[in-house]
């Protein structure tokens, strides 16, 4: 079972299946979902939280008709943070996204409407992303006299590379549906709810075991910034540990038995 009850989160709204799934809903609809700094020490508190509390996988919604506007520019106009204030804030940005992609539970997220700037840098923090086609991705920052700070030229530029990257930075450029995929902005693109499938793909994954999930969530990300033989080498250790471990028993031997299911196009 999943304890989510000493967890106070003041916009993020969370809800336990008992197959190990947790939903985490954006709750600042009125906002587009913009992410203000008590959002941002939600994320960080969460994802600091669910690889201990049975979390098997996580679908990150979020309510009203956009998943993330980004960054909630009233606030930060507000606040006239210093060059050193905003730093340190972009830098619990950094923290709350990188738990989410290393943290070794496999993250789905289901886009819809804007998934705009710290939208888009939220979004590429996790695993799966499945659009629906009311989703559009953009990065303005260049237009509102600002840079990115959550990770977009890292994680953004690896989805879609640097050229791509620097275009939509520089003009504005919005992508959405079938060209969004293509580009790698999504894995998915579906006519109905995004949640519908995003919740699907997280029970799927729940099915694995957690140490497969841990290996996948978290170490392909470690490998992706190492040398090429260090990351045959980090490859080759976890490989030894994950694919021995007693838990896999049962599932090779249905292999072995021929009773387990075989993988086939449909």
């Amino acid at each position: 079972m999943i304890d989510i009850q000493h967890l106070n989160l003041a916009n993020i709204r969370l809800d336990a299946h008992d197959d190990g799934v947790l939903v985490a809903t954006l709750n600042r609809a009125a906002k587009r979902n913009a992410l203000d700094a008590a959002t941002i020490e939600d994320l960080v508190t969460l994802f600091s939280t669910v690889p201990r509390i049975g979390v098997r996988a996580v679908v990150l919604a979020a309510e009203g008709d956009h998943f993330c506007a980004g960054l909630d520019l009233v606030e930060h106009y507000k606040a006239d943070r210093g060059p050193a204030e905003f730093m340190h804030l972009c830098l619990r940005w950094h923290e709350a996204f990188n738990k989410m992609e290393y943290g070794g539970i496999p993250v789905i997220a289901a886009l819809k409407g804007a998934v705009v700037g710290g939208g888009l840098e939220l979004a590429s923090a996790v695993h799966i992303r499945v659009a629906d086609t009311s989703t559009y991705f953009a990065l303005p920052e260049g237009q509102r006299g600002l840079f990115t700070g959550g990770g977009a030229t890292i994680r953004v530029g690896d989805l879609i590379g640097k050229a791509r990257l620097v275009d939509m930075m520089l003009t504005g450029r919005i992508y959405k549906g079938q060209d969004a995929v293509d580009i790698g902005l999504a894995q998915y693109l579906v006519e109905g709810s995004s949640f519908d499938k995003a919740l699907q793909l997280a029970q799927l994954a729940a099915k694995n075991l957690p140490l497969s999930n841990f290996a996948i969530c978290s170490a392909v990300s470690h490998m992706q910034n190492m040398s090429g033989l260090d990351a045959a080498y980090a490859e080759a250790v976890m490989a030894g540990l994950v694919n021995t471990q007693p838990e896999a028993r049962e599932r090779l031997e249905a292999f072995a038995n021929k009773t387990a299911a075989r993988v086939r196009p449909d």
